[in-house]
């Protein structure tokens, strides 16, 4: 195994440690300026019941098999929620098995859901793959944002295209749960080739990202609102869902709506009727007829 196989376990304890402040972990900041950020080594394994040595063997990759109840206890030490708890599993369990990298086929969505993102859903609703890169996207989606045509990588889209960043009212709370995302979904598999150019472009363009990506939060998919300004229907206050793609772990369907008989419903069927065959044609003459004396 390489040195950076048997690391990533101790990256991630290292990165949470320094993002923790004494203060929130219940413990004195003391006095005078700390050498570390965050938490010191020795503090984080009092909190978690363990040898200061022991945890150093861990942060070091020294010893890749801590029991689950370590696991736990740091993962509690460390203030860590249900999906960075689990991350926190998963990076212990591959580091304890031979590395075998899979071969990953490209991407590809069935037939049966690509007519199901045209034919059932009078909504938004495109298909993310394991990157966040859109792989399909019915008409509407498209028509809504060029950040859902398929082939965006909507992380890239969203930290180094800033118009549609602003149009999506995206700000930093927003792009820390995109990069915690994108994190969690790839897991231990830090290596893969495709992630690794995706996180290399994003660390050189934009500070942000970089920022963020050294922090390794984990976060479960969202839901939940969404405001952005479409240029020919106005503002639309949208809520999003995503839902995981049978037999395609790495899939997931996301699908965007607007409350029942409110503004954003009435513009999205707006946007919808603008999109049908004529219906450009249809504008240009009424506006001709209109202008006509």
């Amino acid at each position: 195994m390489t040195s950076r196989e048997h690391t990533v376990l101790g990256d991630y304890l290292r990165a949470r440690r320094e993002v923790l402040r004494p203060q929130d972990a219940g413990l004195p900041a003391g006095q005078g300026r700390r050498r570390v950020p965050g938490l010191r080594r020795e503090e984080l394994a009092l909190l978690a019941g363990i040898s200061a040595d022991y945890y150093l063997r861990l942060e070091q990759g020294r010893d890749r098999r801590p029991s689950p109840q370590v696991l736990d206890a740091l993962a509690s030490a460390l203030g860590l929620d249900e999906a960075a708890r689990a991350h926190l599993h998963r990076l212990a369990k591959q580091e304890q098995q031979p590395r075998r990298r899979p071969r990953r086929a490209p991407e590809r969505v069935v037939p049966g859901l690509r007519r199901l993102l045209e034919s059932a859903f009078g909504a938004p609703a495109y298909v993310q793959g394991r990157l966040m890169d859109v792989l399909a996207a019915n008409g509407l989606a498209q028509a809504l944002s060029p950040a859902y045509a398929p082939g965006t990588n909507v992380v890239r889209a969203m930290f180094l295209e800033p118009g549609l960043a602003q149009t999506h009212g995206v700000g930093e709370h927003d792009l820390a749960g995109l990069v915690a995302c994108l994190r969690r979904q790839v897991g231990p598999d830090v290596d893969d080739p495709r992630l690794t150019e995706l996180v290399g472009e994003l660390s050189v363009r934009s500070e942000p990202f970089r920022r963020l990506w050294a922090r390794q939060d984990v976060r479960a998919p969202a839901r939940g609102p969404l405001r952005l300004h479409h240029p020919q229907v106005g503002p639309l206050e949208l809520h999003y869902e995503k839902l995981l793609v049978p037999d395609a772990r790495d899939q997931q369907l996301v699908v965007l709506s607007a409350e029942p008989g409110s503004p954003s419903a009435e513009a999205l069927t707006l946007l919808g009727a603008l999109q049908e065959p004529g219906a450009h044609e249809s504008r240009r003459t009424t506006s001709a007829d209109n202008q006509a004396p």
